[in-house]
């Protein structure tokens, strides 16, 4: 019990501590809307066939915004900041205190989890208004809700896990984009995925979480068929990324 309100401290120590940074607060949550606008702007006259049912880009492009905000609040977000505060050697001395480092990790983590649900309720409000995406309610909105918690404690994972290839702070952001940037783009998150579209890039999607996150979220805003499947495929990904974490972690810099 300790260490769960050793936890709910810490988490509140973060929380203020991202909203006492507006600049960056701001750009958090404008930076998937902008998207959204602006794929909207380009692609979004046209219409997409999924399975059996035709759907506008615009709203479609409402789904896979809300999946970007969310991995980038947790993946690219975690990922990068764990980097900078270790080779900054905040995670050294964090780890020297008596705060014990799940405590830690874990505020760090349900923050952005907390960070990540903010930007999925943001989009769809805004999806909603502007190009009418709909809004779960009932059962299906409970599943969309745990397919959104458990997609964003597994990127959470996953960016915790990458970690372990960043050597220093300069390659965090590269490092990062480099790994996810090209499996969004496989994933129908930029570009939607159609009845056309090639049998090997499907393939290729299926290997990886985002397309699976992907789809989850296309369950609630287009209310396409909704798979567990698809959830568990993330959540076995969070695991592997889990125990990555653990093995291979690192609280010192490295940094020569």
């Amino acid at each position: 019990m300790n260490a769960l309100r050793l936890t709910a401290v810490q988490f509140r120590y973060v929380n203020k501590t991202f909203w006492r940074n507006p600049a960056s607060a701001f750009f958090t949550f404008a930076f998937p809307l902008m998207f959204l606008v602006i794929f909207t702007a380009l692609l979004g006259h046209y219409t997409v066939r999924l399975g059996t049912r035709t759907v506008d880009t615009s709203t479609y492009y409402v789904a896979s915004m809300a999946c970007f905000a969310a991995i980038t609040a947790c993946f690219n977000n975690i990922a990068m900041a764990i980097s900078f505060q270790r080779e900054e050697g905040v995670l050294k001395r964090t780890n020297g205190t008596p705060l014990p480092p799940a405590s830690y990790l874990g505020a760090r983590i349900l923050h952005a989890v907390f960070i990540s649900v903010l930007l999925v309720v943001l989009t769809a409000a805004f999806g909603h208004a502007l190009y009418h995406a709909s809004i779960p309610t009932g059962l299906p909105l409970l599943r969309f809700a745990v397919a959104v918690l458990v997609g964003s404690a597994a990127f959470c994972a996953l960016g915790m896990a990458v970690t372990a290839v960043i050597p220093n702070a300069d390659a965090a952001a590269p490092i990062v984009h480099a790994v996810i940037l090209p499996v969004e783009f496989l994933s129908g998150i930029f570009i939607a995925f159609g009845n056309s579209t090639p049998d090997w890039i499907l393939w290729v999607a299926r290997v990886f979480p985002v397309r699976h996150f992907a789809l989850s979220m296309q369950a609630g805003f287009l209310g396409t068929a909704f798979s567990w499947t698809d959830v568990l495929v993330v959540a076995a990904w969070g695991v592997g990324g889990l125990l990555i974490a653990i093995r291979f972690f690192s609280w010192e810099p490295r940094q020569g």
